[in-house]
């Protein structure tokens, strides 16, 4: 009796283990990451900054493909006074310029190298409800992509450097 109730168990256990649930693989982006560079390629083909010499930014990415992100020109003014709604012309200018921020879902093809942001909300209002694709590589704890060309013919590209 013993060998038998031996190999129901074992039976019992094969079933289960093949009916046990096994966790989705992660998405491969997440976590968080810190800007290296925001750049911009220009028509003839040099390379300038795009938001100044240091700039500040954080992309967090959860295991689904959720995303925020945003991007900082260090150098962007000061406001005179606490308030932002007393800000000058060239203060909210320099506000505006100075940063990128969005967020949504992330998705993206290996294969083609092609990353797609499905835009849900952003700082530049005329990008929600948008899906961007974006070229990227990803090499170890690098990834960097190219925005879409810009009405002046200048690329950007985006930098960042895995924390976590």
């Amino acid at each position: 009796m013993k060998p038998l109730t031996a190999a129901l168990v074992a039976m019992l256990a094969g079933m289960a283990a093949r009916d046990a649930h096994v966790p989705a693989r992660a998405f491969p982006l997440q976590g968080t990451w810190t800007l290296a560079a925001a750049d911009k390629v220009l028509p003839d083909g040099r390379t300038a900054r795009d938001y100044g010499e240091n700039p500040k930014g954080r992309l967090v990415v959860d295991g689904k493909g959720r995303y925020s992100l945003q991007i900082f020109k260090s150098e962007r003014l000061q406001f005179a006074s606490d308030s932002k709604a007393d800000g000058s012309a060239d203060e909210f200018r320099s506000a505006v310029t100075g940063s990128s921020t969005h967020y949504g879902t992330m998705t993206f093809d290996e294969r083609a190298g092609v990353l797609v942001f499905s835009i849900e909300g952003s700082s530049f209002p005329n990008w929600e409800g948008t899906t961007q694709r974006r070229q990227y590589k990803l090499d170890g704890a690098e990834l960097r992509y190219e925005v879409p060309p810009r009405p002046d013919g200048s690329i950007p590209v985006s930098v960042w450097h895995r924390l976590d």
